[in-house]
């Protein structure tokens, strides 16, 4: 019967332990991570656009390499919108060699698709050189 009780409880100990590690990942570096998928604005347009649901399958939560031309910058939000369909926010703070209608590359994880606003949303993103 002890022996019964031990085991019970050393198995509980190895799910609680492992549910904990599950649960609390360590955090990802984006910046550090390979890109997942290398994309166009025009390609994410097209799937979200032909099968939203199988997209966010393909795309969400994932790392994306993205080149597109900066539409507009937002240094209070720490962020850029690129081609007018993708907000762009960065991991730390606005590089300071962004313009304004230059094409610039970017890796970061993708978020979704805001259907209010019609954009694509990347966040976590760095300058891809």
């Amino acid at each position: 019967m002890r022996k019964k009780i031990l085991i019970t409880i050393f198995l509980f100990i190895i799910i609680g332990i492992s549910a904990y590690l599950y649960i609390y990942k360590g955090h990802r570096n984006i910046e550090s991570e390979t890109a997942d998928y290398v994309v166009t604005v025009n390609e994410l347009e097209r799937e979200f656009t032909s099968n939203d649901s199988l997209a966010y399958i393909k795309y969400q939560d994932k790392t994306i390499e993205l080149s597109a031309r900066v539409t507009s910058i937002d240094k209070a939000g720490n962020g850029i919108v690129m081609s007018e369909k993708v907000f762009v926010t960065f991991k730390n703070r606005l590089p300071q060699n962004i313009i304004s209608g230059k094409t610039l590359k970017i890796k970061g994880r993708f978020l979704g698709y805001d259907e209010l606003l019609q954009e694509f949303k990347i966040d976590q993103s760095s300058v891809v050189h």
